[in-house]
């Protein structure tokens, strides 16, 4: 019998997120399917072991990881297209927004995506509505954004969309976020109520 093939998974997350819970899943299915001939591992958190958590993508272009999850915004760099899925307000419901990346919209950002880039996309998940938490005061209308440092995602679309509500918004790595969180020198930061 032959080496089982390494299979590892990773993420920027504790092992209870919905996207680990994910990845969990299909290492699950992986092993029912096929047994001693595959060994899956999990990397559940890169930080934890002093990675930032935009390398994801390095490290699975480099066979570091076999299969990891990224959101979009840290591709838009290099897939600008992407972008268009960080515009604010896009969908009016998340039918209409799961109907579109699992039509046509999503057929049309895998196959930029894997035109540019060395990944295969096996699908995308969803991260929910994003939120703000802050140290500051209550956010009910933009003028509660004022001159508030905000992080943001990697994505122009997105400092641009929290700078025009008043935000002075930072591209940053969650590492860098939670970092600034941390030692104060962050005032908010915008993700999904997930990650919050």
């Amino acid at each position: 019998m032959s080496a089982p093939i390494q299979i590892r998974m990773g993420g920027y997350g504790p092992p209870t997120t919905s996207f680990s819970l994910s990845l969990k899943r299909i290492g699950d299915r992986l092993e029912a399917q096929f047994g001693d001939a595959v060994k899956i591992d999990y990397v559940w958190n890169i930080m934890d072991l002093g990675y930032r958590g935009e390398k994801i993508l390095d490290m699975v272009e480099h066979g570091i990881l076999t299969l990891g999850y990224q959101s979009s915004s840290y591709l838009t760099d290099r897939v600008p297209e992407l972008g268009f899925v960080d515009l604010p307000f896009l969908m009016e419901s998340n039918e209409k927004a799961r109907a579109a990346i699992d039509g046509s919209l999503g057929l049309y950002l895998t196959q930029k995506i894997e035109d540019r880039i060395n990944y295969k996309i096996f699908g995308y998940f969803e991260n929910g509505f994003r939120h703000v938490s802050n140290k500051l005061r209550p956010i009910h209308t933009p003028a509660d954004m004022k001159d508030m440092s905000l992080r943001v995602l990697p994505s122009d679309v997105q400092a641009r969309t929290f700078n025009l509500l008043g935000a002075e918004a930072r591209r940053l790595d969650l590492t860098e976020a939670i970092d600034g969180v941390v030692n104060g020198t962050l005032d908010a930061q915008e993700n999904p109520l997930a990650n919050t």
